[in-house]
């Protein structure tokens, strides 16, 4: 994610009536630099579309906790153009087997305002369960905000949504599908 410092900013200018009210990610380098060190123990995941720019989206995990809870909250958001065209749900899968495969989490948790449609569609569409709802949950744009929780466990994600596009973890070289020798089979 440091590495991805100038591409994260452009995107963030892009999208910013889109994030407003809902998020408020940051937008100059010193406010990138706080995110990133504020919490060294946050997983932020990057979403690319085939190695394109500019950058489709951000998985957050964070508050991640091991031994008998093993949970984290998930934040993200998408970027312009890039907003409702699916990209945020295709990647999904890969941040469900990187927080309960290599993390190796059992409860993921997100919290959505509910005017905020596309990121209840997102929830809903992806396996997430609706949970409850918090009153004046959490401060938002220097306003308290209610919130509806939602919550997906590791045994959920087995029957998880299929993807219309290839995934890979941009981590790990020759994981894109056309690094393959030969063509992933269908």
């Amino acid at each position: 994610m440091p590495g991805d410092r100038a591409s994260f900013l452009e995107a963030v200018a892009r999208s910013r009536s889109l994030h407003h009210p809902w998020a408020y990610p940051p937008d100059t380098s010193d406010a990138f630099d706080a995110y990133i060190e504020a919490h060294p123990s946050r997983r932020t995941l990057v979403v690319v579309v085939e190695h394109e720019e500019p950058l489709a989206g951000v998985y957050a995990l964070s508050q991640i906790h091991h031994g008998a809870f093993r949970n984290a909250y998930l934040g993200y958001y998408a970027f312009m153009p890039h907003a409702g065209d699916g990209s945020m749900r295709e990647a999904m899968p890969l941040l469900f087997r990187y927080a309960f495969g290599e993390l190796g989490l059992h409860r993921l948790q997100a919290n959505v305002q509910p005017g905020n449609e596309r990121s209840l569609r997102l929830l809903r569409a992806t396996g997430w369960r609706e949970e409850g709802y918090a009153r004046r949950y959490l401060k938002v744009g220097g306003r308290w905000r209610d919130h509806v929780l939602f919550a997906i466990l590791a045994e959920d994600v087995r029957a998880s949504v299929g993807e219309r596009r290839p995934i890979y973890d941009r981590r790990h070289v020759g994981s894109r599908p056309s690094d393959a020798a030969e063509p992933p089979d269908g």
